[in-house]
């Protein structure tokens, strides 16, 4: 069987094409450049078979990339054969979900506007367990149970030494829709309102009171990197999900967050909301 792309290689394809993209490079002028194919070129963009880290390296100089993104992205191409701790739950996990751990591995911040239900990241193991249990289609336990750990193992880029930076602005709808039971959506609750505590999350409430806002767009998340140019922005829909990393696409989310961060209530006024839809349950 053939070995299977790992979510490092992927993204490594990715980041190389936006660099050359952003130079305005062609692949044959790249490929001159460093001595190489335009063949081999497209080739390191695209997924395909193994790289070069020295090879990798030259093209970024050649595209004038950062100190910060030259090193992100060798550390990309040393590490292209590494399956992450995910790679463990079984080759089911859809590449979309693979894509976004690495993703969030390997995040130094995450911007998170939610306007349905928790971030994922702030979840309880409950909430998560009742979510799985809505699904249209149905789910047997145990995949349940495997999902969900899922979403615990992610987590635990929160306890790191040096965790990711968390901002996550959630509508208020999403504080007052109950998720399984009253006494799951108090534990969740709880969950929120300890997260707001921690020095490296941040957390706000965008309140009804404020009425149409800048994210008519839906949930999304601004996944952050070393660099702000290798930041990717992951939306999730119903029927899939999209990582979008154009500058336009990037700059159109970033406003976006930046005007929920101006209506949403500061810190210690959305505990103080999300206090009382607690004690309203």
């Amino acid at each position: 069987m053939a070995e299977r792309t790992t979510t490092r290689r992927r993204q490594l394809g990715a980041m190389m094409r936006k660099l050359r993209a952003r130079k305005g490079m062609t692949l044959e002028e790249a490929g001159k450049l460093v001595g190489v194919s335009k063949a081999t070129v497209s080739r390191y963009e695209t997924q395909a078979g193994p790289v070069k880290w020295i090879v990798v390296d030259a093209l970024c100089r050649e595209y004038g990339a950062t100190e910060a993104e030259r090193a992100s992205v060798v550390a990309l191409a040393k590490g292209a054969k590494q399956q992450g701790w995910w790679s463990s739950f079984a080759d089911s996990i859809p590449e979309s979900m693979n894509l976004l751990l690495t993703l969030e591995d390997e995040a130094i911040g995450e911007n998170h506007f939610a306007c349905v239900y928790v971030p994922g990241l702030l979840q309880t193991r409950a909430y998560s367990t009742a979510l799985q249990r809505a699904n249209e289609v149905p789910l047997d336990t145990s995949e349940i149970e495997r999902l969900v750990d899922i979403r615990m193992k992610r987590q635990e880029i929160l306890t790191r030494p040096k965790p990711p930076r968390l901002w996550a602005i959630l509508d208020e709808s999403v504080i007052r829709r109950v998720v399984g039971s009253a006494e799951i959506m108090r534990e969740q609750l709880g969950r929120l309102l300890e997260a707001n505590e921690s020095p490296h999350i941040t957390l706000q409430v965008l309140p009804f009171s404020k009425g149409a806002h800048a994210a008519a767009l839906g949930s999304f998340v601004i996944i952050g990197g070393v660099e702000p140019g290798l930041d990717v922005v992951y939306v999730d829909f119903h029927t899939g999900s999209l990582f979008l990393e154009k500058d336009e696409e990037l700059e159109r989310y970033r406003l976006a967050f930046e005007y929920l961060r101006a209506q949403a209530l500061d810190m210690e006024a959305s505990s103080a909301m999300i206090h009382r839809a607690l004690k309203e349950l």
